[in-house]
């Protein structure tokens, strides 16, 4: 991805930590190319980290960090005190043609090697992404968001979603398929959100397009009432080589260009709106235990 000087975007004080998690109600949502499109337009605004929920054989990260020797979340002792360098090390480094690098991290591991049981609760990744110092953490999570809301609130427990919420400066992004089934789940879950008090104000959504072509009529109408009720609400265009190389895509259209650099305005934007700018430094988190268990 070349990032142009028009496309500049302010810089992180030293001090800051935006947490931005990628969130869907149902897979096939675009939910990991915006993470990646976000991975890429944050670190332009500081040091960043995208993190991997997902359990290795059902994610697409593993595949695009094969052969890049970074150990990976396994090589993160479970129970040990964790440094900066070692956290660091445990990612791999993705970059832009123009230079401009972030870190992922993921489960590196063989595909037979023994699964990990990762921390389903938010403040462990952020207390991991803490230790590692960076300024910008994009989660790619994993849970369906509206079921989790309901189920929680059923079992009486706080929940992920809320969990990703309550992270200081979240900035939460609502990914869908641009259709008007994708549509159709979206407002669902946005209705429950709003049942639960969350703060759509601070909330992105962003429509990916699954072919060429205008959007259909229902998520153009779905667009326009989200607009109001959100940060924004972003289309990201249909991108063949993101179709045929997934997360590898390095030749991207211009108007995916565009529209991740609209994403991570909008962010940044609805981070300033509701924190002020420049952001405030992170507190520092409090201790989770564990932070990445081995099963």
């Amino acid at each position: 991805m070349v990032r142009r000087r028009s496309d500049a975007v302010p810089e992180l004080p030293a001090g800051a930590r935006l947490a931005v998690p990628v969130m869907a109600a149902t897979g096939g949502s675009g939910r990991t190319t915006v993470a990646r499109l976000l991975g890429a337009g944050l670190a332009a605004s500081g040091s960043t980290v995208v993190l991997d929920l997902a359990p290795r054989l059902s994610s697409p990260w593993p595949a695009l960090l094969a052969g890049r020797r970074a150990g990976g979340l396994a090589a993160l002792p479970p129970g040990s005190p964790l440094s900066r360098s070692a956290v660091r090390r445990a990612c791999a480094v993705d970059a832009d043609a123009d230079g401009t690098s972030w870190h992922i991290l993921s489960d590196g591991q063989e595909w037979h090697a023994q699964p990990l049981a990762l921390p389903e609760n938010p403040a462990a990744w952020y207390q991991l992404a803490a230790i590692g110092g960076w300024q910008a953490v994009v989660a790619d999570t994993v849970h369906p968001l509206a079921h989790d809301l309901l189920g929680a609130r059923c079992a009486g427990e706080t929940g992920r979603t809320r969990g990703w919420y309550d992270l200081p400066y979240a900035v939460p992004v609502l990914c869908a398929a641009a259709t008007a089934q994708g549509m159709r789940i979206l407002q669902q879950a946005v209705m429950v959100l709003h049942a639960e008090g969350l703060p759509l104000k601070r909330t992105v959504v962003a429509l990916v397009s699954t072919g060429d072509g205008r959007p259909p009529v229902a998520v153009r109408a779905g667009a326009a009432m989200l607009t109001p009720r959100t940060a924004a609400v972003v289309q990201v265009p249909y991108d063949p080589h993101i179709r045929a190389h997934s997360l590898a895509a390095a030749r991207l259209r211009s108007r995916t260009l565009q529209a991740a650099a609209q994403l991570t305005g909008a962010v940044l934007a609805a981070a300033h709106a509701a924190w002020g700018h420049p952001l405030p430094d992170a507190p520092r988190p409090a201790p989770v235990t564990p932070t990445v268990t081995a099963s």
